[in-house]
């Protein structure tokens, strides 16, 4: 029998804890036989004496074990369970297109995302923009869909990592969300609970990035790499770059209308593409999809053209109850905000630099993401058409094409943009898409 205090007081003094003391510790959290005083010490000592790597995969594997672990054994799936999580940015909206793009060459993606906080946009919020799209099916729903379709997107459900939700209330109140091993065993918990195989992570690096600097980005990602593996599963890591918003919108209905147009071969953002692909081949080459990067991307492009890949995320919209014929008449279906006008830079120049964490919280501040949990989000309003690092402005092409509900919120948002991009008479030296990658 073990005590809380005792547990804390080991970890404030430097020493290392059994995996028996962390899952103790856990279950408590979840049942509620630890105080949130408690936790919040326990926080704060780990904060300050960090934890060795054993102690990292023991607690990751008892936070995931608080709950659910999915079982897909009883399906007899023919490929590998698959998934990517990333740190979150602005006009990241790879999983839209990962998803489907993975599950058109084999793999079977049961994909648990978040909504949207802070300056980061939420793929669920995305996803809601489409009229009707269920994000949170039945167990039964979910097992279905991933055996028919390949790839589900949903949200985390109460009873998937439980503690992680009791914990991380505690660790946001007490200034301890900034720990990597904390960080680690919140976002492993919930992605190990899918039951996976193999998993990629994408970790943003620049100014929108959730950690403030590369070192840490790099810290973070060799952490999970380091965890996940350790816990069993094959897993990757990106390092990719957020000095600017990643496709070519920035919003939720904007972002889904850029992601069925990447699928169709409509419109497809260089930079966008890149990580994307990047991202995938990890999938596949780790789910033993691929042989290597080069034939997995030979997969992935095939699975492009053809319109399989778009096909399959057609498929996944109807089975969450999206329209059936979503992909052909997106436009018909998507929000489309009142006010849309483009915004000029007020010189001619190149886009020397970009505030991402500025841009996202400008989309927050016209009602397209949350301040608090509870706020309801705007899916018409966000940037479309933005102007990449490098690219020549003038009076002929603008910032960005900003939707907004009316013309004060689109003056408010066009400050706010022109405040966030730095103009130049050259442009500067252009910076990786993918920093680097590591691996287990």
């Amino acid at each position: 029998m073990f005590l809380a205090q005792e547990i804390i007081r080991k970890k404030r003094d430097g020493l290392t804890l059994s995996d028996d003391e962390l899952r103790f510790f856990v279950n408590g959290i979840r049942d509620n036989t630890v105080s949130e005083g408690q936790i919040a010490a326990l926080a704060m000592s780990i904060f300050f004496r960090d934890m060795t790597m054993p102690e990292r995969v023991s607690l990751t594997m008892a936070m995931r074990d608080s709950g659910t672990v999915l079982d897909w054994k009883s399906l007899h799936l023919n490929g590998p369970l698959v998934d990517k999580h990333s740190t979150g940015g602005v006009g990241d909206v790879t999983s839209l297109m990962l998803g489907p793009m993975v599950a058109a060459c084999g793999g079977y993606v049961p994909m648990i995302s978040g909504r949207g906080l802070g300056h980061t946009g939420g793929t669920l919020d995305k996803l809601e923009a489409i009229p009707g799209f269920d994000i949170f099916p039945d167990d039964a729903r979910f097992r279905q869909i991933i055996r028919d379709v390949g790839v589900a997107i949903i949200g985390q459900t109460s009873s998937l990592a439980p503690a992680d939700k009791r914990f991380y209330a505690t660790r946001d109140i007490t200034a301890t969300v900034d720990s990597i091993p904390l960080i680690t065993a919140s976002i492993l918990a919930k992605k190990l609970a899918e039951g996976l195989d193999a998993l990629v992570m994408d970790v943003k690096v620049g100014s929108g990035a959730f950690m403030p600097t590369y070192a840490l980005s790099e810290q973070l990602a060799e952490a999970i790499v380091g965890v996940a593996n350790g816990a069993g599963v094959r897993t990757t890591a990106l390092l990719t770059d957020m000095n600017q918003v990643l496709a070519s919108s920035a919003g939720n209905a904007v972002e889904v209308r850029e992601a069925v147009q990447f699928l169709t071969g409509e419109y497809r953002n260089p930079r966008l593409l890149e990580v994307t692909l990047a991202l995938c081949a990890d999938m596949l080459v780790s789910g033993n999809l691929a042989a290597d990067e080069t034939q997995a991307r030979m997969k992935l492009q095939a699975a492009l053209d053809s319109g399989k890949a778009a096909e399959t995320f057609g498929r996944m919209v109807a089975a969450q109850k999206g329209p059936a014929d979503f992909v052909e008449r997106y436009a018909h279906y998507l929000p489309v905000a009142p006010f849309s006008k483009a915004v000029y830079a007020d010189r001619a120049g190149f886009v020397a630099q970009m505030d991402t964490r500025a841009l996202g919280m400008a989309i927050v501040a016209m009602g397209g993401g949350r301040r608090q949990a509870s706020d309801t989000i705007d899916y018409s309003v966000g940037f479309s058409d933005m102007a990449r690092l490098g690219e020549s402005v003038d009076g002929q092409r603008p910032l960005a094409v900003i939707h907004a509900q009316d013309e004060a919120r689109w003056q408010a948002a066009a400050s706010a943009l022109k405040a966030s991009i730095d103009i130049d008479d050259a442009a500067p030296d252009e910076t990786p898409v993918v920093y680097r990658r590591i691996s287990g």
